[in-house]
């Protein structure tokens, strides 16, 4: 078993509450709940008629997709020092 200390966080997503474990400090776990919350009410204002469930996926899509955007420009800007290095 891991020595990490778990912290056990409450947050509202679009207004239920869910409990969150994770290693992470307590206003990280808050800051990635809030950043959930404004996509889905985001994506939400834009399709107001949107099943919660379709919503969620939908706010999963968009967090991926911003997620690999980053880690190609990441990988890209890792290169690009490399070749500077050389």
């Amino acid at each position: 078993m891991s020595n990490t200390q778990k912290n056990r966080i409450t947050v509202d997503i679009y207004g239920q509450q869910y409990v969150i474990l994770g290693t992470e400090s307590a206003s990280h776990i808050r800051y990635v709940a809030s950043l959930v919350n404004a996509k889905m009410r985001e994506i939400s204002s834009k399709n107001p008629g949107l099943e919660v469930n379709k919503l969620a996926v939908l706010t999963a899509v968009n967090a991926v997709n911003d997620y690999i955007k980053i880690k190609e420009e990441m990988e890209r800007l890792t290169i690009e020092l490399q070749k500077e290095k050389e």
